[in-house]
């Protein structure tokens, strides 16, 4: 961590959190969407694609702020000046700060492994990293639900549209999730897979078109709520998708997840113009001809990232044939853990 310039005044605390790719349940996990499916999950896993936040303490007040992955940096004299700025260069590390209202000077440094608009989370596996950081560092005890809660609402101010909640469990959590969205409340459910099964059998790939989840998202869900019985038809089945393919999982019936995430992306794809692109279909077919057995957009869609389910032994073969086709294969092994915390 650079800190020239800079005089710290205790150690830098760091968070660290993956990114996911969902499986099947997406934007159903908006609220209050899945209130009117009942059984609505969601299901996704940690990806080993880290977002990383630094906090440093500093003598004085002033508050400095820098991303190394996008290589902006914003500073102000207080925080009093931050809470008033208008134009913010870094609006998550800034929002955060406003939310938490820190006493004493500090240095932010934020870093993220996945692409731009991939359609990973990276942002809101950021936030989870950021919330946990900043919460440690202004001795707030925050328990992990609490963490996903103001993350969420954090990034919905961001962005100015509703954000889902299914985002950010893999980020604290790791692992394999089923996100059950019940009326009682959200439910995390362990889906007990040998990691290195899922890393056998799915390929993931950017196709360097970042997206705007908000801007799909917001276009459905629109749409949902004004009531296109098509909307909420395809939601249904969407549903009960994400419950068969719980189901399947659980019994590791690779057959029937592949059918089933041929399905939804049927369906998704159906849901609002955009989600697909010239360039995803051709990787799709690119990559049945190669072994794929399903693939869909991971996100909202309409660029980003891509998930293929490929047959067993089969996915150096379509990784190389989606490499060929201008896709960038990125590196997929699932997180073992979640949301990391330390002192450096």
């Amino acid at each position: 961590m650079r800190k020239t310039g800079f005089v710290a005044s205790g150690e830098t605390i760091v968070a660290q959190a993956p990114c996911r790719a969902d499986l099947a349940g997406g934007t159903i996990d908006l609220w209050p969407l899945y209130l009117f499916h009942s059984g609505a999950l969601t299901l996704n896993f940690a990806v080993n694609i880290l977002t990383t936040c630094r906090v440093t303490p500093l003598k004085g007040k002033g508050i400095h702020l820098r991303s190394l992955d996008t290589k902006k940096e914003q500073d102000f004299e207080s925080f009093e000046h931050l809470r008033s700025a208008r134009a913010l260069r870094l609006p998550l590390a800034a929002r955060l700060l406003q939310f938490f209202a820190p006493k004493a000077g500090l240095l932010i440094e934020t870093d993220s492994e996945s692409p731009a608009g991939a359609g990973i989370s990276g942002s809101s596996a950021l936030m989870i990293a950021s919330t946990a950081a900043l919460a440690r560092f202004t001795d707030r005890n925050l328990s992990l639900e609490q963490m996903r809660v103001i993350a969420q609402n954090v990034e919905a101010q961001i962005i100015e549209v509703p954000t889902g909640c299914q985002d950010y469990y893999p980020a604290l959590y790791g692992g394999v999730s089923a996100i059950h969205l019940d009326a009682d409340g959200i439910h995390r459910e362990v889906v007990p897979i040998i990691p290195e099964e899922i890393e056998s059998r799915f390929v993931l790939a950017y196709t360097g078109a970042p997206r705007k989840s908000g801007i799909n998202n917001w276009e459905v869900f629109k749409s949902h709520i004004d009531g296109d019985k098509r909307v909420f038809r395809n939601f249904e089945q969407i549903a009960s998708i994400a419950r068969e393919m719980h189901r399947a999982l659980l019994h590791a019936d690779w057959g029937e997840v592949a059918r089933l995430l041929r399905n939804e992306w049927k369906l998704r794809r159906t849901n609002a113009p955009g989600i697909t692109t010239p360039l995803i279909d051709k990787l799709i077919a690119v990559a049945a001809k190669n072994g794929g057995q399903a693939a869909k957009v991971c996100g909202a869609g309409g660029g980003g990232c891509v998930i293929f389910l490929v047959e067993k032994g089969a996915a150096s073969r379509v990784a190389a044939a989606i490499g060929d086709n201008g896709a960038r294969v990125l590196p997929l092994q699932v997180a073992r853990d979640g949301l990391r915390l330390y002192s450096a």
